[in-house]
């Protein structure tokens, strides 16, 4: 039998922020100014994370708000730098991180298509060929020659979905942007995300939604406190979910 193709590897990954009095600071700045922060206390927010995700698998990530989720999607997507362990992703990485993120606000939603394909890595050619599908998938209309500050933030959505999934992705990662918009687009936006997933792609999606979820994905982690909990079916992740749940409160 043929092994499943890795996709995405992380191996005793950890990431910590330290903690001042008025909140939590960067990693970076902390080596930036080391003596100014000498004393400050590590939390750690990803612990000991250890994951395989395979070629055309849709992954839910579970847990409660303020449990690592969403900062294990940024760590995938390089904004965030583990302190230490390994992350490998075998392939081209869309990240779906929240409303507006990557988009410069100041730029047309246009003028955003082609920055943000450039730094894609796509030529002109390839950009403009994508500008177009790219501006009648996001059904913006007029606005896509106005100024991004101007959108309304499921505008912002539509725009940045738009533009991630048409660079034709390997690797596709979902932090609740989907639950924005009219339910027409939603529905739109989860065809869009089979599609890729079929010909190949590999997703790790966030959501509170559980019944988007067990409609979208094959797998589930639970994720508590920054530790993986249980990985396995959609239904006993749900259950462990709850039982946890039950047991805090």
């Amino acid at each position: 039998m043929i092994s499943p193709q890795v996709m995405i590897r992380l191996t005793d990954v950890n990431i910590c922020f330290y903690i001042q009095e008025n909140g939590f600071i960067s990693l970076k700045d902390y080596f930036l100014n080391i003596g100014k922060y000498a004393f400050l206390k590590k939390r750690f927010v990803l612990n000991d994370l250890n994951l395989e995700v395979f070629k055309g698998e849709c992954i839910g990530l579970i847990g409660k708000n303020g449990c690592g989720k969403s900062t294990l999607l940024r760590t995938l997507s390089g904004i965030i730098e583990p302190e230490s362990g390994k992350i490998e992703l075998f392939g081209r990485v869309a990240p779906l991180l929240g409303l507006g993120v990557g988009l410069e606000r100041e730029l047309t939603g246009r003028e955003n298509i082609k920055l943000l394909c450039s730094l894609m890595g796509m030529g002109k050619k390839e950009t403009n060929n994508l500008l177009q599908p790219i501006i009648e998938f996001s059904e913006i209309g007029e606005a896509i020659d106005w100024q991004v500050k101007r959108y309304s933030t499921g505008m912002m959505s539509r725009l940045s979905f738009s533009i991630a999934i048409m660079k034709n992705p390997e690797i596709l990662l979902i932090d609740e942007v989907l639950s924005v918009g009219d339910i027409g687009f939603q529905r739109k936006c989860l065809k869009k995300v089979r599609e890729i997933m079929l010909a190949g792609a590999t997703v790790i999606f966030v959501s509170h939604d559980f019944e988007e979820i067990k409609k979208m994905c094959n797998r589930a982690v639970l994720v508590d406190e920054g530790k993986i909990v249980c990985i396995g079916t959609v239904d006993e992740v749900g259950l462990k979910y709850q039982a946890l749940f039950d047991e805090k409160n």
